[in-house]
């Protein structure tokens, strides 16, 4: 991933949000972490086991949002996400799959589809977070 030339402008976006990264695939992990710094967040991980996103989770720290890939390592996300819904901690999902794979109970999820655009799923989630809070 190159970081995008507008980054720099867009530093704010994400400042002072700590964010949740669910990712199994190592390089995109590493991109998307990059990415939310880029813009000023706090990346609590990447993870790519579903239990240490648990125990990011339980772990007492606050969370702004959170980036959730579909199927970790054959494992659905879906548990963890139904926890976040309840803890009103806005996320989007990741996904090689498309939209059917993601039952009723989340189609209101924003789904970005691999390969992502990075910078304008970070501004996505920059949106939902600001839409939460008001």
């Amino acid at each position: 991933m190159s970081v995008s030339p507008t980054l720099p402008r867009q530093r704010a976006l994400l400042t002072g949000r700590r964010i949740l990264v669910v990712e199994d695939e190592y390089f995109l992990a590493d991109d998307i972490g990059k990415t939310l710094r880029a813009l000023g967040a706090e990346v609590a991980g990447p993870v790519g086991h579903i239990e240490d996103a648990v125990g990011i989770l339980h772990g007492g720290g606050i969370l702004d949002a959170a980036v959730l890939d579909v199927n970790i390592r054959s494992e659905l996300i879906f548990p963890l996400a139904r926890e976040l819904r309840a803890r009103k901690v806005p996320f989007v999902f990741t996904t090689g799959y498309d939209r059917i794979s993601i039952g009723p109970e989340f189609q209101d999820v924003p789904l970005w589809e691999k390969p992502i655009d990075i910078v304008a799923m970070a501004q996505n989630l920059a949106a939902i977070i600001g839409d939460w809070q008001t």
